[in-house]
């Protein structure tokens, strides 16, 4: 696998270590599981939040 690009999201760092395409996304219970502990402190695709009905706080301030 070739070295991740600098440019690359967290989530695409993701999809790539899991060796997914964007079609076989949705079904990657590996990645739904990362997307949902992660979907407040990550950029995830808005297509695939809809798809599994994951909603993202808006109200984040960068506090824990």
């Amino acid at each position: 696998m070739p070295p991740a690009s600098v440019l690359c999201t967290e989530f695409e760092l993701q999809v790539r270590r899991l060796r997914l395409t964007i079609e076989t996304c949705v079904f990657s219970a590996e990645l739904r599981s990362w997307c949902e502990r992660n979907r407040n402190r990550f950029y995830i695709p808005e297509w695939l939040l809809d798809e599994w009905g994951f909603r993202v706080d808006a109200n984040l301030n960068g506090s824990a």
